[in-house]
């Protein structure tokens, strides 16, 4: 080679080399989250929790927890089925006992079901009744943690965060529950409310009352009167207007003979039928705020009523932002969240 061309070669290494070394060290750290959820009330958050391990694998967060507001002994065992298939079964697992919702579900009984006496989706966990409190749970998360760097993805009943908000210290932390959510938490991401009008099926503009607020109002009530920290409200309008194609159920998830997301779309309803992806908005605007998958609304107060219906109050120093959704952002959020949802464990 000639001796320029030799030159050349050896300044576009290292040119390479420097700035790939760059680019490793500018690399954001993955975002420590908490994911807590209502698990086997709705399909979308079984979706969500395929959408947090595809970002873990990605090197984009860290799932420090699952915490779970459906009373139900069936509920622990799930989710650990899922981490398991994702390789991740040792994430600690925490529950309420709160009698909120405590019927199984349509596909929490996945976690039973054996082929030749084998566990289809293999786990440890038996029952929610052998892990702890998820007041435990939460409270040991947040200890480990560095300070103003974790976010909670509330994807279910407002039970588990209301009551971290008296929680007092123990031998986990000398910090009392309020404390440590200041101290620990970065912002929190609740899939509660409603920000718009929703029309009937005669085609009439109604104030919607929103599932996770209505079954546990008192929580939900305090979480918008005393969380210290920024809330981020992903309303029922954002998850109507993404509905996960019932095609991706059926043609994605067939790289395994059996996979516990289509397993639980299916025994929730049968496909044809396209979900809303109410829970996985929350936790893809968390991990990835600066990519344009939602609009924001101006900063204010989100308040609950004593009948369940949301209100939101603009206010340039308010704690509260919702999620909004133009045409353009619904294709491409639609997409990530279907690839992110049937991304193979790895």
């Amino acid at each position: 080679m000639p001796r320029t061309k030799r030159l050349f070669a050896i300044l576009v290494f290292w040119v390479v080399a420097v700035i790939g070394k760059s680019v490793a060290v500018q690399a954001d750290p993955p975002v420590p989250l908490i994911f807590d959820t209502d698990l086997g009330n709705d399909v979308d958050d079984v979706l969500a929790m395929g959408v947090i391990h595809a970002l873990q694998s990605r090197g984009e967060c860290e799932l420090l927890a699952v915490t779970i507001t459906k009373d139900h002994e069936l509920a622990a065992p799930f989710a650990d089925a899922i981490n398991t298939f994702y390789g991740r079964g040792d994430i600690p697992i925490g529950v309420c006992h709160s009698g909120v919702t405590p019927h199984e579900g349509s596909f929490n009984g996945l976690a039973e079901v054996q082929d030749e006496e084998e566990d289809r989706f293999p786990h440890d966990l038996r029952r929610g009744s052998d892990v702890p409190d998820a007041i435990e749970v939460l409270r040991q998360a947040l200890s480990d943690a560095k300070d103003n760097s974790v976010v909670i993805a509330q994807v279910g009943f407002s039970t588990n965060l209301a009551d971290l908000l008296d929680a007092p210290a123990d031998d986990v932390s000398p910090l009392t529950g309020r404390e440590l959510i200041e101290k620990k938490v970065k912002m929190i991401s609740v899939m509660a409310g409603t920000f718009t009008k929703i029309r009937n099926d005669q085609g009439v503009l109604y104030d919607h009352k929103e599932y996770n607020v209505i079954k546990d109002l008192q929580s939900a009530q305090k979480l918008s009167k005393e969380w210290p920290t920024p809330i981020l409200w992903s309303g029922y309008e954002i998850g109507i207007a993404l509905r996960y194609p019932h095609q991706s159920i059926e043609q994605d998830y067939g790289y395994v003979m059996h996979h516990p997301l289509s397993e639980a779309y299916v025994a929730y309803k049968p496909p044809p039928h396209d979900r809303p992806t109410w829970d996985l908005t929350c936790v893809l605007q968390l991990v990835r705020p600066d990519r344009d998958y939602f609009g924001l609304s101006p900063r204010g107060t989100v308040r609950v009523a004593s009948d369940g219906v949301t209100g939101f109050e603009e206010d340039a120093s308010g704690r509260d932002r919702y999620l909004m959704l133009s045409e353009p952002q619904a294709v491409r959020t639609l997409e990530a969240l279907q690839m992110l949802a049937s991304q193979p464990p790895h």
